[in-house]
């Protein structure tokens, strides 16, 4: 899973290529622009909001649920650091390395806490940086939606995006080209 500022990615498959992959348009940057207008959400504007994603996320969600609940599940992207930071995971500066997970007991708990803070309160919580403050609450619907939807008690926190991921794929065909 990948939420990015315009779109979520999810894929799976038993190998590091994905043997299913989908991007749907529940950035947190996109959803917050749509849903919210700079405006602090109020429990109808989070009711819409929550139904949307997951009526999103549920359309295609058999592409990969057809193959069971998976074993693992990881979470790439700037949006599940912050969130699993906010939940309690090490900070960054404890290294790349030290396993991070977002349990979806706690973010669920995190939630209508995270709706009721003005920006300035979400930028100051750990792990969130003040320019991606207003992000937070739709971030976190989709990472709740994602972790229902596919059953999933946590999500292990990848240390590295999309991108990186994407660098190395390239390095391993020019290696086996060269």
């Amino acid at each position: 899973f990948d939420i990015g500022g315009g779109s979520l990615e999810i894929a799976g498959g038993g190998d590091e290529a994905p043997d299913v992959a989908w991007s749907l348009p529940l950035g947190a940057a996109r959803l917050a622009r749509t849903y919210f207008g700079g405006a602090m959400p109020d429990d109808d504007a989070i009711r819409v909001l929550r139904r949307q994603i997951r009526a999103e996320i549920a359309r295609d969600a058999g592409n990969l649920l057809r193959a069971g609940v998976p074993d693992r599940a990881a979470a790439t992207s700037k949006t599940f650091r912050s969130l699993a930071r906010i939940c309690g995971a090490a900070p960054s500066a404890d290294g790349p390395l030290v396993p991070r997970s977002l349990p979806r007991r706690e973010l669920t708990q995190w939630i209508p806490k995270l709706a009721a803070m003005t920006d300035e309160e979400l930028g100051e919580l750990p792990g969130v940086s003040p320019s991606r403050a207003h992000q937070i609450v739709p971030g976190a619907l989709v990472a709740e939606a994602c972790m229902d939807i596919f059953d999933l008690e946590a999500l292990e926190i990848c240390p590295w995006a999309l991108r990186e991921g994407v660098i190395l794929e390239r390095l391993d065909q020019i290696s086996v080209l060269g």
